[in-house]
């Protein structure tokens, strides 16, 4: 009960990349970038695995950015001439790639990952994949024409991949759509359409993962002007409950999400947040238990995942560290109480 597992991306090793940053350089190259990169999700496994966590990730070690990581392997791209977009609707600019021709995918994007998990581990595993709707508002379109026409081409890309993952031993996929808490109106729509593109045929476990964002400056700017109760919510549980995505992924501590609104998520996992990824404090094992009290009050406890708010890529490695072991610490905490 109350297994633990984190969001997605974890800090990267001071020796693979600039530490401290959500686009960092790496600091290896060729073969060295390579190996570096399968040693450095080594690490996050065994960090994850002291730390009582239960499900596994690969800390998106081997993506400079959640979004980018899968687009490097995607065909008709062009990376050379970026160009300044805004995006979540224009919370926050960005120098994004441009769609030039038809999408197809170069070959496999996080098979060495995959399999270098599966060989050293038993626990669980996840891997993280950007959602069509968040890379069709991270990239620059100038082929399809239609936005959610590329969305969906990302789709049958992403599902692809995800059937090859999940051959690949991976037992959860997820799908990261921080678009869904800004285009509220489209997400029951053609956002679940894309979803359930991306999920085809899929016999493992599925999840989206949806938050207000990272802990930089510009979500949380965003993120005060939101109001005391962010009910935004509303608009898309029902439809998630009734979507054929397995789990869904959000923030609650520390977060004005009403934990009422999550009785809408009726028959889903939930992968609640009880780790706050935009603040340094180290949270107690008994602030995590307490979390997940509050939202056995919605939930039901043998739905209940405890996991981060959001990715800590930007984050400070020990402080990271020292919140991931608050996590499984609290997780285990809660068991002891409520099982």
């Amino acid at each position: 009960m109350f297994p633990a597992t984190v969001a997605g991306s974890l800090p990267k090793p001071s020796w693979l990349a600039e530490p401290d940053k959500l686009w960092p350089k790496w600091r290896l190259e060729g073969a060295d970038l390579a190996q570096g990169k399968l040693d450095a999700t080594l690490l996050a496994v065994k960090m994850q695995e002291d730390a009582g966590i239960d499900i596994v990730c690969d800390g998106e070690m081997s993506r400079q950015h959640f979004v980018h990581g899968f687009l490097e392997f995607v065909h008709g791209i062009d990376f050379g001439n970026k160009v300044e977009m805004g995006i979540r609707a224009d919370r926050y600019k960005a120098m994004v790639p441009v769609v030039t021709s038809a999408l197809s995918l170069k070959g496999r994007v996080h098979q060495s990952e995959a399999k270098h998990m599966r060989a050293h581990t038993q626990r669980k595993i996840k891997i993280t994949l950007p959602g069509p709707m968040t890379i069709s508002d991270t990239i620059a379109d100038r082929h399809y024409g239609d936005k959610v026409k590329m969305a969906m081409a990302f789709a049958d890309l992403l599902n692809k991949e995800a059937r090859a993952l999940e051959a690949d031993g991976v037992d959860i996929i997820q799908f990261d759509e921080p678009a869904f808490n800004v285009f509220m109106d489209e997400v029951p729509g053609w956002g679940i359409e894309a979803m359930h593109r991306a999920i085809d045929g899929l016999k493992c476990t599925t999840a989206v993962h949806i938050c207000y964002g990272y802990g930089i400056k510009a979500n949380i700017d965003w993120k005060n002007s939101l109001g005391s109760e962010w009910t935004q919510y509303e608009k898309i549980f029902p439809a998630l409950a009734k979507s054929k995505i397995n789990q869904i992924s959000l923030e609650a501590i520390n977060s004005r999400v009403p934990l009422r609104l999550l009785s809408l998520l009726d028959g889903k996992d939930v992968l609640i947040g009880v780790i706050d990824v935009a603040t340094d404090a180290i949270e107690t094992p008994e602030q995590v238990a307490q979390v997940i009290a509050d939202v056995m009050k919605f939930v039901p406890k043998e739905r209940i995942v405890a996991s981060t708010n959001c990715g800590m890529a930007p984050m400070k490695r020990q402080i990271a560290e020292a919140k991931v072991k608050a996590l499984g610490a609290g997780a285990k905490l809660a068991r002891e109480k409520f099982a």
